[in-house]
């Protein structure tokens, strides 16, 4: 797909560009997301997130209502559990920010989940598809964020950890993911709307076919071992997972829109910036997907 132009209507030609990685992500230029995309575009856009996993869209400058159109292209918009307690901060477009109440940037962060090895929403039965963040604003240097890639991590574990981990079923929590996060646990409301749930450990993609890893910080335990053996091979496997050559790290410019894969790709974001002194303003919405297999 290196050097793909796309024939739109458009004043700026789309184009898409070399693979950023080898674990993935590709860019594209000259789009303009603020209007419905053409057939041919939106074609390639899908086409490059099956193969990339990872969508970077250039210099754009989307409103919430325009980011929540460019969304509703790609399926159904998944609302954020964490609505019930801060339903400011979690609308159908919610901010990723280390903004205080007051406006001011902050180290004391009420939320640090996203700073963990995670794939969104893995405590719904039904987790989430896709997941595209906007950047409104953005500190000088660093806050990065990675992108782990589960398929690549499936295909060079050993045969014999394949073997041991096939059919294995991993019960994923919100409680768990926020006690990780050092956050306060979940309100009765939010439990009932998302009870635990148990996924595969090694998900089928279901448009690709690949095998990949489902694990990361929402993950509580593995369904019929001991507790403390499901946590060592838990922890095993995600620090295989996220060795630097299946990693793409990407450093954000301004009007960046990334688009990712959830059903073969862990993130996380990185504290890699002075958060007490600059602010990084995000937009986020989530589609969702399928049950996994």
């Amino acid at each position: 797909m290196t050097g793909t132009v796309l024939a739109t209507a458009s004043v700026h030609t789309p184009s898409i560009g070399a693979r950023l990685s080898p674990a993935g992500g590709v860019a594209i230029t000259g789009a303009d997301l603020s209007r419905p995309l053409p057939a041919d575009l939106r074609d390639a856009t899908l086409a490059a997130f099956r193969e990339h996993h990872v969508v970077v869209f250039r210099d754009q400058d989307l409103s919430k209502e325009e980011q929540l159109a460019f969304t509703l292209q790609f399926g159904e918009i998944e609302e954020h559990v964490g609505r019930h307690s801060a339903a400011g901060r979690y609308g159908l477009v919610h901010t990723v920010t280390n903004v205080d109440e007051d406006g001011r940037p902050t180290t004391k962060l009420s939320a640090v989940g996203n700073y963990h090895w995670h794939t969104d929403k893995s405590y719904h039965a039904v987790p989430s598809l896709m997941t595209l963040l906007h950047a409104k604003e953005l500190p000088p240097e660093g806050g990065d964020t990675q992108f782990a890639n589960m398929a690549m991590a499936y295909e060079a574990l050993p045969e014999d950890m394949k073997q041991q981990i096939a059919g294995l079923r991993v019960v994923h929590s919100w409680a768990a993911s926020r006690r990780r996060a050092g956050a306060p646990p979940p309100s009765d409301i939010e439990m009932r709307e998302r009870p635990p749930v148990d996924h595969p450990i090694v998900r089928t993609h279901p448009e690709t076919g690949a095998k990949t890893l489902y694990i990361g910080n929402h993950a509580s335990h593995i369904s019929g071992i001991p507790e403390t053996e499901g946590d060592a091979l838990l922890s095993d496997l995600l620090e295989h997972a996220t060795q630097p050559q299946f990693v793409y790290t990407h450093h954000w410019c301004g009007g960046d829109l990334v688009m990712w894969d959830n059903r073969c790709l862990l993130h996380r974001a990185l504290a890699n910036y002075e958060m007490a002194k600059y602010r990084r303003i995000l937009h986020r919405t989530v589609v969702t997907g399928t049950v996994p297999f």
